[in-house]
């Protein structure tokens, strides 16, 4: 077996500067047949170049991935504002729109890239949930640099997340206010649980390479990649441990490497740190989203104070993506974090326009104890 521990703890070394990552997901619809789907080619020949530097892709039901290059926050944000400007006024000239939720309600699943990758995921992960979590779901995804204590930030990433679930709820769906998170906590668990499967030692330094190697170690193994575009699909069943009695042969650091990209939990290492458990905004919002994870992770006295408030809700996954901000500790502990990050916020240069938006977002939906949800709920009994 290749050294697993060694190669987790290399997902765990990266720069310890304090730069941020935004990767968002949009579903795109036809402005005047919203229930049908929008072919890739179609939104790829109205896309216009970007004058943020964004790189365009996407996910195999045909939502456009907007993935803006890491640097400090104003930067940051201020490059994805401009580009997402850019595709959505192109994409308006082309009868389009960019979706404001998290979960496709309109359109059933359907599949558009038949990439090998593609075809061993769709099998291994089978429906319903897999193919919807394929195609009908978008997020966002906010990168952050490890910093200059990695087991810290980690810690706080996963404090923090089913408050900011709750928070950014905004896909309702059969009773919960984030079905994609529902979508995603009915996959298989080996690959999309939290990775400290006994709970994150808050506030301690803790040990999350030897976590993630168990993990990895653990997982099932999704697929074997032969080289090139070449996939084995691997039946569930098997773990990664499991790779040499399945392929023949022992596995390689590649292999490894490779399987980790088959892993989705809600907080995943790659030499930087993705906090995947976000639902996609609209493009007015999203900024919102970006600066409060940013604040939080970045800002040692906002991460202080929010972490106080957090941590007893720590493992309130499940109970966060069902109620949102309905839930009054979910509530109150997200009124802490805004008013940390309303006060972090300066402190990351981030422009006053920024700060203006994520406290008209507090006072719109944190103090009432509305996530986005209840919005689109209305809206769609109306």
């Amino acid at each position: 077996m290749t050294d697993v521990e060694a190669y987790a703890r290399t997902c765990f070394r990266g720069e310890t500067t304090d730069r941020v990552g935004v990767e968002l997901e949009f579903l795109v619809f036809d402005a005047q047949a919203p229930a049908e789907p929008v072919p890739i080619a179609r939104t790829s020949a109205a896309l216009p170049a970007l004058p943020g530097g964004s790189r365009i892709t996407f996910e195999p039901g045909g939502q456009l991935e907007l993935s803006a290059p890491p640097a400090v926050l104003p930067q940051a944000v201020a490059g994805l504002v401009r580009d997402v400007e850019a595709v959505r006024l192109a994409l308006d000239d082309a009868g389009l729109v960019l979706g404001t939720a998290g979960l496709d309600r309109l359109r059933p699943p359907r599949r558009q890239l038949a990439e090998p990758r593609y075809e061993a995921m769709a099998a291994y992960l089978g429906v319903p949930y897999g193919i919807t979590m394929m195609c009908s779901t978008a997020s966002i995804q906010v990168n952050v640099d490890v910093g200059g204590d990695p087991a810290r930030r980690w810690n706080l990433a996963h404090a923090l997340g089913p408050v900011l679930v709750a928070a950014f709820a905004n896909s309702p769906a059969d009773g919960w206010m984030s079905g994609r998170q529902r979508v995603w906590a009915s996959l298989d668990s080996s690959r999309t649980a939290p990775v400290s499967r006994g709970g994150v030692c808050f506030g301690a330094a803790g040990d999350p390479a030897g976590d993630w190697a168990r993990y990895l170690l653990d997982a099932g193994l999704m697929m074997i990649h032969e080289g090139g575009d070449a996939f084995r699909p691997v039946p569930p069943g098997p773990a990664f441990r499991d790779f040499a009695a399945v392929a023949g042969r022992p596995p390689t650091r590649g292999d490894l490497a490779y399987h980790a990209t088959t892993l989705f939990p809600p907080v995943r290492p790659r030499g930087w740190l993705e906090v995947r458990y976000l639902d996609a905004l609209g493009p007015d919002d999203w900024p919102v989203c970006a600066a409060v994870v940013s604040a939080l992770l970045m800002d040692g006295p906002a991460a202080e104070e929010a972490l106080d408030a957090a941590v007893p809700f720590g493992g309130w996954w499940t109970r966060a993506a069902r109620l949102g901000l309905a839930d009054p500790d979910l509530r109150r502990a997200a009124e802490t974090c805004f008013r940390a990050v309303v006060e972090a916020l300066p402190r990351l240069d981030a422009e006053p326009w920024l700060v203006d938006r994520v406290a008209a977002y507090a006072v719109k939906h944190i103090e009432t104890g509305r996530s986005p949800a209840a919005d689109l709920l209305e809206e769609m009994s109306a």
